[in-house]
């Protein structure tokens, strides 16, 4: 169990020692815009990220009950609905298709995802990349490798009986269908301490960047509110849709850099099935979905868009960071 990070702003600092002291929460967003945007944002960011964690593993120094503390999910609500606004101002809509036609949602959906280019993050890893920029994205990556899957099982009670099954069957190879040393999350774990880093879950928080902190709250932010379910999946749809071609290229390189074979096994693991769960996502979770609640088709989309645009986000600050390097 990880412990607190380490604040980056007034309002991240107040937040840590008020849980860490088990005294009431006193905070103003106020506070959190003190100083340089940039700084303020990723102190907003960081809050948000440590007071999700609250629902997931927790910290051995916050007292478990605070997860519903009122003046708690009060701040949670507000920094979600800050970042909610953030995204939905930056998607542009969704695309129009004839849903009519053969094929419908689940084709026109594959062929969103096909078409998008972003930046060449795994084609630098892939060719370019020295093993400390490597172990760099291990490390930030970890953030969500090491509870991967975890956002999205939160909707699985909120689910009609078909998307329920259908991500039911998705999730149970995630989690290593039924052997505890084959969760995807154990695989990278495993590959972390093969590389020498450290396995336990969040202990790279204080280096992760704006990007990373956001795509990860992003994830949190459709798992834990049942109105933005399809918004889950969608982002999970865009996932599975979009990682099998670079995890190819990040196993490659790997492979380069002589790195542990533990850490390889991890992304050749996603090579295979992420590009089944491709398939599965978009057309039998999403597909079911919209057949059984087509209202939240929107939501859909939206969960897409932003999983490639946090996804392009982070790939041009690492890039950026290296190539000043």
């Amino acid at each position: 169990m990880a412990r607190l990070p380490k604040p980056r702003g007034p309002l991240s600092e107040e937040t840590f020692a008020a849980l860490a002291e088990g005294r009431p929460l006193l905070v103003s967003m106020e506070a959190a815009a003190a100083g340089a945007a940039v700084d303020a944002a990723e102190d907003r960011a960081l809050t948000l990220w440590t007071l999700d964690e609250l629902s997931y593993r927790g910290y051995p120094e916050v007292d478990d009950r605070r997860e519903w503390d009122p003046a708690v999910v009060a701040l949670r609500r507000e920094l979600e609905d800050e970042l909610e606004d953030r995204l939905r101002e930056r998607w542009p809509g969704p695309p129009a298709y004839d849903g009519e036609s053969t094929g419908g949602f689940p084709d026109a959906f594959l062929a969103e995802m096909e078409a998008h280019d972003g930046p060449a993050l795994a084609r630098f890893l892939e060719r370019t990349a020295s093993v400390d920029q490597m172990l760099e994205f291990l490390q930030v990556r970890s953030l969500y490798h090491l509870k991967e899957s975890d956002p999205v099982s939160w909707t699985i009670p909120r689910l009609p009986t078909g998307p329920r099954a259908a991500l039911m069957e998705l999730q149970y190879d995630e989690y290593g269908c039924g052997r505890p040393e084959r969760l995807h999350a154990q695989l990278f774990a495993d590959g972390l301490a093969a590389v020498g880093l450290d396995p336990a879950e969040g202990s790279y928080v204080d280096l992760a960047p704006l990007e990373i902190l956001e795509q990860n709250n992003a994830m949190s932010l459709f798992g834990l509110n049942r109105r933005l379910r399809g918004a889950a999946l969608g982002h999970l749809a865009a996932f599975e849709a979009t990682s099998s071609a670079p995890c190819r290229r990040i196993a490659a390189a790997l492979a380069r850099l002589e790195m542990a074979p533990e850490i390889r096994e991890y992304y050749e693991e996603h090579v295979e099935a992420d590009a089944v769960h491709e398939q599965l996502a978009a057309r039998t979770i999403c597909g079911s979905l919209l057949a059984a609640e087509p209202a939240v088709e929107d939501d859909v989309w939206f969960g897409a868009f932003t999983c490639l645009d946090l996804e392009d986000r982070v790939g041009t600050h690492l890039l950026e960071r290296w190539t000043e390097q």
